[in-house]
This record gives C-alpha cells, sequence and structure tokens, in this order.
C-alpha cells in the first residue's frame, strides 16, 4: 500500500476487520484530518480480481461512520462484488469548495475527485475508469454525487439520490440558502455558496441546469411522498427533495435521458429496500469484477 500520495498523508488507520478498513488523513484540502472507511467484498485478499466501486457520500451532520453504524452496509453488501468507499464530507461540507471559510480550508470536493480517488485506485484492485465507478448518497449525500457525476463526467458511470436535492434554484433557491445557513458553524461564518451568490458556481453545481452531462450515466433517484406531520423538519425538506427530483426528472425526459425514480412513502431518510434495489442496479451498469 502507498501510505502516501496525491497530497495525502494517513495519519490513523485500522485494517483488522476482514472487509471494513478504515483510514485518516492529513490533506491540505482540509483543515482537520477526515477519515475514511473502505469496504471490500468477500474474498477480496486472495482473490486477485479487480472490482467496481461506489462512493457513497453521507447526508448532513453524519459522518464517514454513518452507513456502517445506522444503516449495516455490512449487511447490505455481503456477497456483494464491489468495493464501497465511504469517505467524510463535513457535517455541512455539502460535496464543494466554498466561496469562503474561516476556519482554515474546507475543499471537500478537490479532496474526493483529485485526491481521494486516485488514492483508492492506487491502493486497491478498482476498475480505474469511468465504466468501474458509481457515487451515490443519501440527503446532502445525494446532492453531492448528482452534482459529482455531473461536474466530473468522465469519472462515474451511475449516480444515485437517496431523498437528495436535485434543483438548487426553485423555490426561490431554498437549497442554495439551506446549504449557506447549515454550513456557516463548519466553515466560522463563511458560506459555500457565497453571499450575494456566487451565480457561476450555484450554475456550476445545479443539476437541473446540467441534464446533458447525465447522457450515458445511470440515474437512480428515491424521494419520500408521505412525511411525518409532526416532523416538521422531514416535511418541509422532503417536500423541497420531492419537487427539485421531479423537476429533474422532467428535464432528463425533455432531453431523451434515462432514468429510474422511486417515490415512496414516509419522509426524509435513508431506505435500505431502496438501496438494495440501487445496488443491483449498479452491479448491472458497471464492470463486473475480473
Amino acid at each position: 500500500m502507498v501510505a502516501n500520495g496525491f497530497g495525502l498523508d494517513i495519519v490513523g488507520r485500522n485494517e483488522n476487520d476482514s472487509r471494513l478498513k478504515f483510514y485518516r488523513f492529513r490533506t491540505g484540502a482540509i483543515g482537520w484530518d477526515p477519515g475514511v472507511n473502505v469496504l471490500l467484498p468477500d474474498g477480496y485478499v486472495n482473490s486477485g480480481l479487480r472490482y467496481p466501486v461506489l462512493y457513497l457520500l453521507h447526508g448532513g451532520n453524519q459522518d464517514f461512520r454513518t452507513f456502517d453504524v445506522a444503516h449495516n452496509i455490512r449487511g447490505l453488501t455481503a456477497g456483494e462484488p464491489i468495493v464501497v468507499v465511504m469517505p467524510d464530507g463535513g457535517h455541512t461540507g455539502w460535496y464543494s469548495n466554498p466561496v469562503s471559510s474561516f476556519v482554515g480550508p474546507r475543499n471537500w470536493e478537490y479532496f474526493h475527485i483529485q485526491q481521494l480517488l486516485r488514492w483508492i485506485d492506487a491502493n486497491f484492485r478498482t476498475h480505474a475508469t469511468r465504466a468501474g465507478r458509481a457515487v451515490g448518497g443519501f440527503s446532502m449525500g445525494g446532492f453531492g454525487a448528482l452534482k459529482y457525476a455531473a461536474k466530473y463526467f468522465g469519472h462515474f458511470a451511475s449516480v444515485s439520490a437517496h431523498s437528495g436535492p436535485a434543483s438548487l434554484r426553485r423555490d426561490a433557491g431554498l437549497v442554495v440558502h439551506w446549504a449557506n445557513l447549515s454550513s456557516t458553524t463548519d466553515l466560522g461564518g463563511g458560506t459555500v455558496y457565497g453571499a450575494p451568490w456566487a451565480q457561476q458556481r450555484v450554475s456550476a453545481d445545479n443539476p437541473v441546469e446540467n441534464i446533458a452531462r447525465y447522457a450515458a450515466t445511470r440515474v437512480f433517484l428515491v424521494a419520500g411522498t408521505s412525511p411525518a406531520p409532526v416532523d416538521w423538519f422531514s416535511t418541509v425538506n422532503e417536500t423541497e427533495v420531492l419537487s427539485g427530483q421531479r423537476e429533474f426528472r422532467n428535464r432528463l425526459q425533455n432531453a431523451g435521458i434515462a432514468f429510474e425514480a422511486h417515490e415512496v412513502s414516509g419522509g426524509h431518510e435513508f431506505r435500505t429496500a431502496m438501496f438494495t434495489i440501487d445496488l443491483n442496479g449498479i452491479l448491472a451498469r458497471l464492470l463486473p469484477a475480473s
């Protein structure tokens, strides 16, 4: 294993688990040392095969451990021939290089795309090509997945948004306001998109403004239709997610770009049953282990 490289220095690790490997990196892109979990398929060590990779991005106020601790990612992928990479994305990092930060660098986009992706391909037996990579996520991570898939078209052949926003400007830019307001603590008063907004940055990140870049990409979308009325946050959040995903789907359809969409009961939550359906589609789309 190349311990250091691509601007990353390993400052912590735990490789004792047969499948789940943990790394903590020092990087100039982030002002603290982010963690990453790498979940290997059963039999990886002795197989000699190269595997497809899913980059799985957590939601707001979560971290790289969430899919393991809260959603049984080991069980959900047991027996499946795929590597799952689960990186820190900041509690409210929005998978972005923010317009401003007063607590040091918080360039999550750079860390993931320019550093971590290259480090993973150099250190694990992966298919280091677009046809071998997928990106998906929940909530803020679902937005990050949609953003990365379009902005870095040559990197991912499949994208999945589980209750992830797909439209930044609708409803007077509600999602941009969410991103700016929620990120102020992490950024020491800074913002992801600036105030006033850095309009070109918003447009570059906005899935509905980059429809053509989803061509030839598998697109999987999930949103809830019936958030519990007693849960104000879930109601408002998922209502906006659902509206944005519908707008996104309409634009994809008008452009003749295929997608798979699910509207299911419930609010703003990660649904393991939907992830299982998604994973089957990812495996069918990506290069097989070989």
